[in-house]
């Protein structure tokens, strides 16, 4: 059965059958019960780049173009380590990064697949440039 944005939502009860967790459990699989009983970790009711996707979609459907744009954003996201979006939020702050430490912050993201955030990345370090707000090098 293919995916209806605008008839299968919320996907949780409409749609099951598509959300699993990061590791490939299904969301029927997923129950308080089996978290307090260590039968799935906590990582796993982490959403997935392929649910994020899905819930843009949706939100794409129902003409809510800048919450889809967000959505999309964190799909990619979703697939980034944990320590490298730390670093990139800490060296986003003014005048805590260079321009070179901002590009090597954006080629990482690219080499993860998160290019819009790359990208993000790269348009805030002209804007921090223009405003006086790079790090000293």
């Amino acid at each position: 059965m293919s995916f209806d944005p605008k008839h299968d939502y919320p996907l949780g009860t409409e749609r099951p059958d598509l959300v699993f967790t990061p590791g490939g459990i299904p969301l029927s699989h997923v129950t308080l019960d089996s978290l307090r009983a260590g039968a799935i970790d906590r990582k796993e009711i982490r959403a997935t780049p392929a649910t994020l996707r899905l819930q843009s979609q949706v939100a794409r459907a129902a003409g809510r173009g800048p919450l889809a744009e967000n959505l999309e954003r964190a799909a990619e996201l979703a697939a980034v380590p944990d320590h490298l979006l730390l670093a990139v939020y800490t060296a986003l702050r003014p005048r805590r990064a260079t321009a070179a430490q901002l590009e090597e912050w954006a080629t990482q993201l690219d080499f993860h697949g998160a290019e819009r955030t790359a990208l993000f990345v790269r348009e805030a370090a002209g804007v921090y440039a223009e405003r006086g707000l790079l790090a000293d090098a």
